[in-house]
């Protein structure tokens, strides 16, 4: 543990409030990029290649490799998200936008798997299914609130096919200001947040864990990462071998919900098909509301999810090597197996 006293400053220190009336974060894409793209899926799709099949080389967007490369500085360095605005994403089938995000991951960083079964794509949409405490679905599976959480990777990125009849809007948090506000309203529960939580892993550990045990907090080599998922946290404490949350353990968590939900600590917006949402999953916790679906299925909201390392990615603290969110990132970025992941 390496406990900052002190509040934390930079440009990942933001506010729902500071970014009011303010644009920037949003990148819209130009009509050279667009034109780029478009092209290049209709290249792929002459060649026969298929999502999760190819690399970058086959896949030349050097116009769109920039603007990538660019988000990557924002995502280590900056804010910690962008969002992509301007894609004609009507001009395109399900199976061409596959190809067009795959080829996008590829040029942020490198896929990783997201499931026990090595898929590195999913579609976040509603399935009908429900999370239960017997089963293994997932909160992206269905249509319910996801609360403020991060996902896998050093980075997430969505592409949004389709929006909900009603409700489904974003929600970001910094995880630098969560710490500053923790610090300014308890800090004696900054140091109960740097112990050991147990996570239900949701049947998704490749090494087979069913609990997974990892700090919300993190502080390693000047970075501070957070790991949080209250739904998980909470289905690991009706196991009967997880310690029961204290006191204290359980005001923390209370206490980090509070935070994430004040209106004036969290960036709310409603995606637009077309948007592509990046964020560092160190940084910013992100979330959901509940949404109410079209009646029709193929109009229903529907977006693709990349979990992504990146090449420029912070160094991670050993803890973060036996999570199923961050144990493939750990091995590339340390060069060392994550063998129980």
């Amino acid at each position: 543990m390496n406990r900052v006293a002190q509040p934390l400053t930079g440009p990942e220190v933001w506010t729902g409030s500071s970014l009011a009336g303010r644009t920037d974060w949003i990148w819209r894409l130009d009509r050279a990029e667009t034109d780029e793209l478009a092209a290049t899926v209709a290249a792929c799709k002459a060649r026969g290649l298929a999502p999760a099949a190819f690399g970058p080389e086959d896949f030349p967007i050097p116009r769109m490799a920039a603007r990538l490369e660019r988000v990557r500085e924002e995502l280590e360095g900056g804010r910690g998200f962008a969002l992509l605005r301007g894609l004609p994403i009507a001009d395109y089938s399900d199976d061409d936008a596959r190809i067009l995000f795959w080829g996008l991951s590829v040029h942020l960083g490198d896929p990783q798997e997201q499931d026990g079964a090595g898929n590195r794509m999913h579609s976040v949409t509603n399935t009908g299914l429900k999370v239960s405490n017997d089963n293994s679905v997932r909160s992206y599976q269905t249509d319910d609130e996801l609360t403020f959480h991060n996902d896998g990777g050093d980075a997430f990125m969505l592409l949004c096919l389709r929006t909900a009849r009603s409700g489904g809007v974003s929600k970001l948090v910094s995880v630098a200001a969560l710490y500053n506000e923790v610090l300014r309203r308890r800090p004696d529960l900054v140091d109960v947040l740097q112990q050991p939580y147990h996570f239900d892993t949701r049947g998704q550990h490749r090494g087979g864990l069913r609990i997974q045990s990892v700090p919300i907090l993190n502080f390693f080599e000047g970075k501070l990462s957070a790991l949080y998922k209250r739904r998980y946290l909470r289905l690991a404490q009706e196991l009967p071998d997880v310690p029961r949350w204290t006191q204290a353990e359980a005001q923390a968590i209370e206490l980090v919900e509070e935070i994430c939900n004040d209106p004036q600590v969290q960036l709310s917006f409603s995606m637009e098909p077309g948007d592509i949402q990046i964020g560092n999953n160190y940084s910013v916790l992100h979330a959901r509301t509940k949404y109410q679906d079209h009646d029709d299925p193929a109009q229903r909201r529907h977006l693709l999810r990349a979990w992504v390392t990146l090449p420029n990615g912070r160094p991670l603290p050993e803890v973060f090597r036996q999570t199923r969110e961050f144990g493939t990132s750990y091995e590339r970025r340390h060069g060392r197996a994550a063998a129980t992941v």
